[in-house]
């Protein structure tokens, strides 16, 4: 009989199918994380009795209990109390593979035989392979009792192609090789699954009484398997009793990035991490980080005590960096593993930085530690404004670093990186901490050598220019013509090199995307990426922009501003694609910034469009499902897919993708701006524009270059690019950065033995780290998964080298092997370099310019009051969050954003006071009434607050200045309260804030009486309070209405309060009531009140107002009476 079938960690993605020694290494990639995620065997089991749909009888649906550190066994009885009455089976749920070979599953007990059972494994180490871990969540299911002629094997597994189903009639732990044993059939993309399919190709050997129950059950599978977007799902044993089906063990994935579709279904699912590697409270504080942010931020903790720790930009670039530790023998002492890229702000670097720094110091290591700042030439990330958050972690944690000897290595290149390595080695420089900085002058991973001591540390290394000089190079006025041949062949003509580069075959795809005159659209709003393409086309001397028009669904059609040059454009937006295709029609290339969401129906109904011929998908996170379906159409129409998950890529002096290569100091240090000899793929974009670099500094540099995304189904392949490559008669040499995970690679070993490809290729993969780590890391892109050794970097690898490839002993060496290979190119005459030509010169972007350091001017505005720049809030100084914890209140933050002080509580509630009593005086007072007019003359809420506001001055509400002003002027002077009266009346002045058309001395207004009280009752001082209720018994006496109003008491009270509270100095008290500060009070409050008339007559539903005649005397001119 079968205990359990192992959990397997891969994806099959290999013709083969799944196999029952198959190991994964899955790693990750930037915002969509990782595609493939594997699932507790619990999830899976609920996903399935939940949803499918099959005649079969599937038994014991929803029958398991979990048991963990916080199991309460008398709730767990009571919650399943089949668990007191039933045989049971008990195993460990966490991505275990060959549980019951290793004695981790029993079967046939009662709940006391599972206690027991549990008691000698519950909690302890266990060894699987190489991984070390503790067992801590169970399973517990009723015990099926069963023959062995009752079990069956299932599996279905996604490929490029479409969805592979195994099946095999003898299943259960003893199973064997099932590549080899079992019956399969393959479902194409978009195709359904039939019952007859499964009777005729998988139940061959099957009894007949068994036949309709197993057919119906495995086509009720696959669908499940579709709907749910699973990427691979494993039953065995499968058992079939006369009462029906059961599922014994399940192994599944689902695929993550389909959370927005399957959200429903799915609810929160938890996906469990690989069996020997805890999960850490820091990488779920970084994975809630990542969620929150458009950005990438990823962490697996590997070793906490290790020496060696690592923050490196890049998904590829991350493992390109761990590959070379590794290789350098530093795999026992790498702490951890983890990437950020995608343009992160100051304060996520920030966040990010500063847990690995924590991490770091927490225990010391005898020879010290090392951190490995690294990353490849960003595209589109400003450096310097990301490393602004690393230093800021860096200060703060200076102390701690330095007690615990750790020595920093930073190389970046990128957009700005020049400020990012100054800043970073000026913090070094004040905190004492040894901080080597390197830039796009070293190659990427010298610094690792140099942090593990294998090489030399350079005292000063030379310093690439800074972008400035490139881009304000005056040394030519005139641009000069670009070459449009590849650099090394003679210059020809245009038409020869149009003859010689179109190779088009009907209803196939193109051997050349991209030419001198290439027209895109791009669809979203990506104004940068489009600016970055036509500042490309003008270095590269194109006669017009590379960019025809833009499609944005969410504004209607209009024109946006762009820079050809020294000259402002127009280019065209529209609302929707069928207007752009139909008025662009030389357009045969799209590119789609979409999102996630939105990306295969806009790529569906581009593929429309017979002009299309190329698109770039940029978006990260797309479902597999989608993509195929994706891959599929464009195979049918003969269209190339670039992506998804890339950046995109380039044609030197003809066209680039979107951010491809970067900034243009990074085109023109890289020379791209004229085609070279040497044409790459890769699947990274971050490492395309280091194998940009990497050409340039070894060969005449890059004919072409194309990221195809990281994942695990690309649009184009490896091969085909390759094949396009070698039917380039400009390509004299090929380069291929491929990666573990796939087969693609073995392709292109065949195609040198077949002699199909012919021109020098230099090849290397990779992630060769895996096969050294003991647990399964996440680390890279989606498709670097190796299902099989032969799928491992390293077997890739040897496999090229035998094929006759060139391939380096490491990525370390990439650049000496291409320049070997070139210099022997250029030896035998095949590559004739040719004459350097100096590109046109590009103005710098005035806001660039300013972020550089280059220019400076005045700002058009200054605050001190809010800033909203940052992650957070921040109202004078102090955080949104802070304000929330600190129960400001309203009054608190109208003291922050009026005032730029914390007042104390009393002065708080005083405003909040006052607030409430000048939110209305009813709808008769003029405000209110002009607000009611304009409601109901149908006019909306802005316009009808704004028509009250309007009536606010010295007649009504509008007092509080002036009465604080002219009983302060009296109070300073010395004036006795007679004399001010005497005065104001000499003059023929109204005294402000005395008098009320209704209150009176003997009818008292309440909202004076209330804010009197708490004046006396909390303010440190009230001496123009005093004063104004002396003035008011002069005037009560000569007339019983003119008592101070609410607006007086306001006034003064505040005076007292700006003056008493000790937050303002006297000159800055007498400055906020002079420049009308306490009107505002007034202002802000009966805004409440009038919008709640203007709410209450559209609730009303009043119609137009019109006044009465009876209510108007009409007094005309006595000559018109006459």
């Amino acid at each position: 009989m079968s205990c359990e079938m192992q959990v397997l960690f891969a994806f099959l993605v290999c013709t083969k199918g799944p196999s029952l020694g198959i190991f994964c290494i899955s790693p990750v990639l930037s915002t969509a994380a990782m595609s493939a995620k594997a699932i507790s065997e619990q999830t899976g089991k609920e996903f399935l009795y939940k949803y499918i749909c099959t005649s079969a009888a599937v038994q014991n649906r929803f029958r398991y209990a979990t048991v963990t550190a916080e199991t309460d066994w008398d709730r767990l009885t009571q919650e399943h109390p089949w668990l007191l009455t039933e045989r049971l089976v008990v195993k460990p749920d966490q991505l275990i593979k060959r549980r019951g070979k290793l004695g981790l599953v029993g079967i046939n007990l009662d709940l006391q035989g599972v206690r027991e059972w549990l008691k000698a494994r519950f909690m302890k180490e266990t060894t699987v392979g190489k991984a070390k871990g503790v067992l801590k969540n169970f399973l517990i299911e009723p015990f099926v009792p069963h023959a062995q002629e009752e079990e069956f094997y299932v599996c279905v597994y996604a490929t490029r192609e479409g969805d592979h189903v195994l099946f095999h009639h003898e299943g259960g732990v003893e199973v064997g090789d099932v590549d080899a044993k079992a019956q399969r059939l393959m479902v194409a993309v978009d195709d359904k699954l039939s019952e007859d399919q499964v009777k005729e190709q998988l139940l061959t050997h099957v009894p007949d009484e068994k036949k309709e129950i197993l057919a119906s059950f495995i086509v009720g599978l696959f669908n499940l398997y579709e709907d749910l977007y699973f990427t691979y799902l494993e039953i065995n044993p499968l058992v079939v009793t006369q009462d029906g089906v059961y599922i014994l063990d399940m192994a599944a994935k689902i695929d993550a990035t389909a959370d927005y579709i399957c959200k429903a279904k799915w609810g929160d699912v938890e996906f469990p991490p690989p069996f020997g590697r805890e999960a850490y409270p820091e990488e779920a504080y970084i994975a809630d980080l990542d969620a929150k942010s458009g950005a990438s931020l990823k962490l697996t903790l590997l070793n906490p005590r290790g020496r060696i720790w690592t923050m490196v930009a890049g998904g590829g670039a991350s493992v390109v960096y761990s590959d070379t530790i590794c290789d350098l023998g530093g795999v026992d002492e790498l702490a951890n593993y983890g990437e950020y890229s995608g343009a992160p702000s100051e304060q996520q670097t920030y966040d990010y930085a500063k847990t690995i720094l924590s991490l770091m110091t927490r225990e010391k290591h005898p020879l010290g530690k090392v951190l490995i700042i690294g990353g490849s030439i960003a595209n589109f990330t400003n450096v310097a404004a990301t490393f602004k958050g690393i230093v800021k972690a860096i200060k703060d944690y200076q102390g701690p670093l330095k007690e615990h000897e750790v020595t920093i290595f930073v190389r970046r290149g990128g957009p700005n990186y020049q400020e990012g390595l100054r800043v970073m080695g000026e913090v070094g420089k004040t905190t004492g901490i040894p901080i080597h900085v390197f830039g796009t002058e070293t190659h990427m991973t010298a610094i690792v050598g140099m942090a593990l001591g294998h090489r030399p540390i350079p005292n000063q290394p030379p310093m690439d220019a800074h972008t400035a000089n490139f881009l304000l190079n005056a040394s030519s006025s005139t641009p000069a013509t670009t070459r449009t041949a590849s650099f090394s062949e003679p210059r020809t003509s245009h038409l020869n090199i149009c003859l010689s580069f179109c190779h088009f075959v009907p209803s196939a795809k193109a051997t050349t995307l991209f030419r001198k005159h290439t027209k895109a659209i791009v669809w979203g709003m990506q104004t940068r990426a489009v600016q970055g393409m036509l500042d490309f086309d003008y270095v590269c001397s194109r006669d017009e922009p590379s960019v025809a028009a833009m499609v944005y669904p969410f504004t209607g059609d209009h024109k946006q501003k762009f820079y050809w040059g020294h000259k402002e454009i127009l280019l065209p937006v529209y609302k929707n694609m069928a207007d752009a295709m139909k008025k662009h029609p030389e357009v045969d290339v799209l590119i789609s910034f979409a999102s996630l969401r939105s990306a295969f129906d806009s790529t569906v109904e581009a593929m429309q469009y017979p002009q299309i011929h190329t698109i770039a998908i940029i978006a990260e996170g797309i479902p597999e499902a989608q993509t195929r379906k994706l891959i599929k159409m464009a195979d049918e129409k003969g269209v190339t897919i670039i992506g998804p998950a890339t950046v995109g890529g380039i044609k030197p002096g003809c066209f680039k993708i979107g951010n491809t290569g970067g900034m243009l100091d990074n085109i023109l240090a890289s020379k791209l701006y004229r085609p070279g000899s040497v044409a790459y793929v890769s699947r990274s974009g971050g490492m395309s524009n280091e194998l940009n670099n990497i050409i340039s500094r070894t060969t005449d540099g890059v004919y072409e270059g194309v990221a195809i995304g990281g994942d695990r189904y690309p649009g184009s392949t490896f091969m085909d690019h390759v094949l396009r490559y070698q039917d380039t008669p400009g390509i004299k040499m090929i380069v291929v950065l491929g990666e573990i995970g796939g087969t693609e690679e073995y392709k292109i070993c065949q195609g040198i033995r077949e002699g199909r490809i012919t021109k020098p290729v230099v090849c290397w993969c990779i992630g060769t780290c895996a096969t050294m780590f003991a647990s399964e890391v996440q680390f890279g892109h989606a498709g670097a998964c190796a299902n099989q050794a032969s799928e491992t970097a390293v077997a890739k690898n040897q496999a090229l080298r035998d094929a006759g490839a060139y391939v380096p002993k490491s990525f370390d060496e990439l650049g000496n092997v291409i320049k070997t290979v070139y210099d022997e190119l250029v030896a035998n005459g095949t590559i004739i370099p040719a004459e350097e030509v100096p590109p046109p010169t590009v103005p710098m972007d005035y806001s660039w310019a300013r972020e550089l350091g280059l220019i400076r001017k005045p700002a058009s505005f200054m605050t001190s009051i809010c800033d909203e720049r940052g992650q957070e809030l921040i109202y004078a100084g102090m955080p949104i969050t802070e304000v929330f914890k600190e129960e400001m209140g309203l009054g608190g933050v109208l003291g922050l954003l009026w005032f730029q002080r914390r007042l104390p509580r009393y002065a708080c509630q005083f405003i909040e006071m006052c607030l409430m009593v000048t939110a209305d005086h009813g709808p008769a007072v003029s405000g209110a009434h002009n607000t009611i007019v304009c409601a109901r003359a149908g006019k909306d809420l802005i316009s009808s607050l704004t028509s009250g506001l309007l009536t606010i001055g010295d007649r009504f509400g509008g007092a509080l200045d002036a009465a604080a002003k002219q009983f302060s002027k009296a109070f300073d002077s010395g004036m006795l309260p007679m004399e001010f009266v005497n005065k104001m009346k000499k003059d023929g002045k109204l005294i402000m804030g005395i008098g009320h058309r209704v209150k009176s001395i003997n009818n008292p207004d309440m909202r004076v009486q209330i804010l009197k009280d708490f004046v006396k009752q909390h303010f440190p001082s009230t001496q123009l309070l005093d004063y104004a209720l002396d003035v008011e018994k002069i005037t009560t006496s000569k007339k019983p209405n003119l008592i101070l109003n609410v607006d007086g008491l306001i006034g003064v009270a505040f005076v007292d309060l700006l003056r008493t509270c000790g937050g303002f100095t006297r000159d800055e008290a007498d400055e906020f009531v002079e420049i009308g500060a306490l009107n505002g009070i007034f202002v802000l409050g009966r805004s409440m009140g009038f919008i709640g008339h203007y709410l209450d007559q559209k609730r009303l539903k009043q119609g137009l107002y019109r006044h009465p005649w009876d209510d108007i005397s009409y007094v005309l001119p006595e000559h018109m009476s006459m």
